[in-house]
């Protein structure tokens, strides 16, 4: 399994912790399949904190491919709700708005069973050359995990466009739902959630969408099945995170070979318990 994308410094009230979508989907693919199943692709600068990035990333046992390039190594200023929801301030022309497309991460590409990729590291004609690039370069079974996660102004109708038509399952929320319905089904007009999620099944050819939305519960829907499960009640620390390790933990029940119904269960049981501790890579009981 590969996260391929941002890797960056989430600046908390209470200090700094290593984060980006893909990174943390590849730590939590990591503690559920292995370590050495999952690489973080990502690239970092030539300056202090890329040498924290490393050191940062080692610490949580993960297999990386983090090419230096001549920027500085990415931040985001996260503030907190006063019920632990995150709002970021996310800093540009940073290192891993230039990941190059090299011989190491091609030969990942060409043996890789799943991979997780954003809208957020396709904010640049660079980085987003080498995800499309990655991305043609996988076997055809592949499992092509689009976690749209739209931040700030950093996506555009023609981004999420080519990646619905790249990938095979859609990980989104309810947010971000009518987004998309608004930039990609604009005919549809007014309809149900269960409508939209049908049409963007059926119009982008996905094995299934995932749709969380938050306290109210989520959803996974393919052609021929739909499940359903409730969000736990538990102490929220901070959601940092948590959407990821659902997304991993999905993925990796998938990969493992449980249905939809079993891996829907995982992903909801991981997220939860990442709901009640600090940052976006905490350890965790493998219970």
């Amino acid at each position: 399994m590969v996260g391929l994308g941002e890797v960056l410094w989430d600046v908390l009230p209470e200090g700094k912790q290593l984060g980006g979508a893909p990174a943390n989907f590849a730590y939590h693919a990591g503690k559920l399949l292995g370590k050495d199943q999952v690489v973080a692709i990502s690239a970092i600068g030539e300056d202090t904190l890329a040498e924290e990035t490393l050191e940062a990333l080692k610490a949580h046992e993960l297999v990386t491919l983090m090419p230096r390039v001549p920027f500085p190594t990415g931040t985001v200023q996260v503030t907190l709700s006063g019920d632990g929801i995150p709002s970021y301030e996310i800093k540009e022309a940073v290192a891993w708005d230039n990941i190059p497309f090299n011989e190491e991460i091609e030969h990942v590409a060409a043996h890789c069973r799943a991979v997780c990729f954003g809208t957020l590291a396709q904010r640049s004609s660079i980085s987003r050359a080498t995800i499309l690039a990655f991305l043609d370069a996988t076997p055809q079974d592949c499992l092509k995990v689009f976690d749209i996660n739209l931040r700030q102004h950093f996506y555009s109708a023609s981004v999420v466009e080519e990646s619905l038509h790249r990938c095979n399952i859609l990980k989104i929320n309810d947010e971000e739902l009518e987004i998309v319905r608004q930039m990609c089904c604009p005919t549809i007009g007014e309809v149900s959630v269960d409508q939209v999620c049908r049409h963007l099944l059926k119009t982008y050819q996905l094995d299934m969408l995932i749709l969380t939305c938050g306290t109210a519960g989520s959803y996974v829907f393919a052609p021929d099945a739909l499940s359903f499960l409730e969000t736990p009640k538990v102490e929220v620390a901070d959601t940092v995170g948590a959407g990821d390790s659902f997304t991993a933990a999905f993925v990796a029940s998938i990969l493992q070979g449980k249905t939809i119904s079993e891996s829907h269960q995982a992903a909801v049981q991981v997220s939860a318990y990442v709901c009640t501790q600090h940052g976006a890579m905490p350890d965790y009981p493998m219970e």
